[in-house]
């Protein structure tokens, strides 16, 4: 005799919430990219590293979490403000110079953990982990065409997201990593890449960047590519540490973090492809 279970039902109240709270966010964001300028584009990304900071002292430091968080927000903070003000000079090693002092900072912090008797290598980690994407949106910020570039990022990582919760929804399918994310398919992952390069070949066409076609599809594969890996990263890194959320800062969503996982990924993975293009290495 076999037995039926029912079907879960698709929560929609949920879903309604998230949306709320996900429009909300992306105001705020887009408000601050526009009319911001670059001070105020900075201030938020400050704010980002101390809220990101305090999740991840609840997360690898549940007993100290206040003291863990202060650790790696005082690492990051440094690098991320000199990236901004060396870049204010014609000083031609900035970036150089701010990597040099997260090297530093970093070692500091993994020192300081361990004379506060914290777990040193999670606290580490935290810093390794958080550092990079700030500082790589920072100079996305801070370059020609600071406004194409930024909203490049985000409307390829919101894009990757939305893509990849509906067609995911839609044709559901063989599980992309059931072990780590179980609600996650190849359909969404494959509509979320193609989600990413359409909103990467529409934002580079009506930018001021103007990028080409090849250069805004390869920056839509990689954000994309990138936007996935950091999503399917931060749910390896919570069952590391036996949670089901980073917080509960934003309704629906759990905390910051669990909103800007992809995020993370997906603006080193566009700054890396910038600096090729740069370079002459990608069309």
């Amino acid at each position: 005799m076999t037995s039926s279970r029912p079907r879960k039902k698709f929560d929609w109240k949920n879903l309604s919430i998230r949306a709320v709270s996900a429009t909300v966010l992306i105001l705020a964001v887009l408000g601050v990219i526009f009319y911001g300028g670059a001070w105020g584009f900075l201030i938020m990304i400050s704010i980002g590293v101390a809220l990101l900071s305090i999740e991840w002292g609840a997360m690898s430091a549940p007993q100290s979490p206040t003291r863990a968080g202060l650790v790696v927000a005082l690492a990051i903070l440094p690098p991320v403000f000199l990236i901004y003000l060396l870049s204010l000079e014609p000083h031609q090693h900035f970036i150089l110079l701010s990597w040099l002092c997260l090297a530093c900072l970093t070692v500091a912090a993994a020192a300081t953990a361990r004379l506060m008797r914290l777990p040193a290598r999670d606290v580490t980690y935290g810093v390794i982990y958080l550092a990079p994407p700030c500082m790589a949106l920072t100079w996305l910020r801070i370059m020609p065409h600071p406004i194409s570039w930024t909203i490049l990022v985000f409307a390829v990582t919101w894009s990757a997201d939305i893509c990849a919760f509906a067609v995911g929804n839609a044709l559901k399918g063989p599980k992309l990593s059931p072990r780590y994310s179980p609600n996650k398919t190849w359909s969404g992952f494959f509509g979320g890449l193609v989600g990413a390069m359409i909103a990467a070949v529409a934002t580079g066409a009506l930018s001021t960047a103007k990028l080409g076609l090849v250069l805004a599809a390869v920056i839509g594969l990689a954000g994309g590519l990138a936007t996935m890996a950091g999503d399917l990263w931060e749910s390896m890194l919570k069952r590391h540490f036996g949670v089901k959320d980073s917080g509960d800062l934003i309704p629906g969503h759990g905390g910051l973090l669990d909103r800007v996982d992809g995020l993370m990924f997906a603006v080193i993975a566009v700054a890396a492809v910038r600096l090729a293009y740069q370079a002459g290495w990608v069309l």
